[in-house]
């Protein structure tokens, strides 16, 4: 099928200026947090005199020692449980066709059309009923419940379009539920499950609301979430605010700028195959 030249140049147009309303926000941002402190910069205006230092003493005044600590160890907590739960569930519901399936699938579907905003304040008196307010597992629970529904269906739609002629086979050679699942499709799902590990990880990473409600220490928090104590303490401070603001970014750019390429290719299969 022949593309007609303006369409495509149309095409080209839109996606630029796409890109330049998404860029233009990050372009300010770090403008801004090159002006000497405690002024206020007109729109884009580069400093005459810019003030890198301004990075650094916003990570000084942030604590983000503490809190690359924090964030690394709830990643560390919520992804591979969570990857660990929904690759086996998914396996289950997919593959395997356990009775009940559809129904599991209906009620983890469910939960993805669930309000995040609506199961916070719940969240915030349960957590203090069984003692856990206040502390890192307080971010950590939540989120592994709360990542089910999506990594659930994402694995599914993997496993739901594997070939049942191998585990035919590996049945008839003798293999057992498990071998089936930790010989055979494991090492065939490594591609969704690094580009799910991945999309898990950024989203733990800005996870922004959660460490702001049930969470009253900084130091306790993610990256992100130390955000609203930060503009909390030097909203007046546009530049400091704003170099806070681009070193809890940065992470996440560096992430999505590494593994760009499993992240697009997971999200086309899931395209496909979903």
């Amino acid at each position: 099928m022949r593309i007609d030249r303006g369409e495509l140049v149309a095409g080209r147009a839109l996606l630029l200026g796409l890109m330049a309303i998404t860029i233009l926000p990050f372009i300010s941002i770090f403008m801004t947090a090159l002006h000497p402190s405690g002024t206020v910069p007109r729109g884009l205006e580069w400093p005459a005199d810019p003030q890198w230092g301004n990075f650094i003493e916003a990570f000084n005044v942030a604590n983000m020692t503490a809190l690359l600590g924090s964030s690394a160890f709830i990643v560390l907590a919520v992804v591979p449980a969570a990857l660990i739960i929904s690759t086996m569930a998914g396996f289950a519901i997919g593959h395997l066709r356990i009775p009940g399936s559809r129904l599991l699938l209906g009620l983890f579907v469910f939960g993805l059309t669930l309000p995040f905003g609506g199961i916070i304040v719940p969240l915030y008196y349960l957590e203090r009923a069984i003692g856990i307010y206040n502390t890192r597992l307080a971010i950590v629970l939540p989120l592994i419940g709360l990542y089910m529904p999506f990594a659930v269906f994402w694995m599914r739609a993997h496993f739901v379009n594997m070939p049942a002629e191998i585990s035919e086979a590996a049945r008839v050679d003798g293999a057992t539920i498990w071998d089936l699942f930790w010989r055979i499709q494991l090492p065939l799902a490594r591609a969704p499950i690094t580009s799910l590990g991945i999309l898990m990880s950024v989203w733990t990473w800005n996870q922004f609301l959660l460490a702001l409600v049930l969470v009253e220490d900084p130091a306790e928090r993610t990256m992100a979430g130390a955000l609203g104590a930060f503009q909390g303490h030097y909203a007046t401070n546009v530049p400091l605010l704003c170099a806070g603001t681009i070193l809890i970014l940065l992470p996440t750019l560096i992430v999505f700028i590494l593994f760009q390429r499993q992240i697009i290719a997971a999200l086309l299969q899931g395209s496909v195959k979903g």
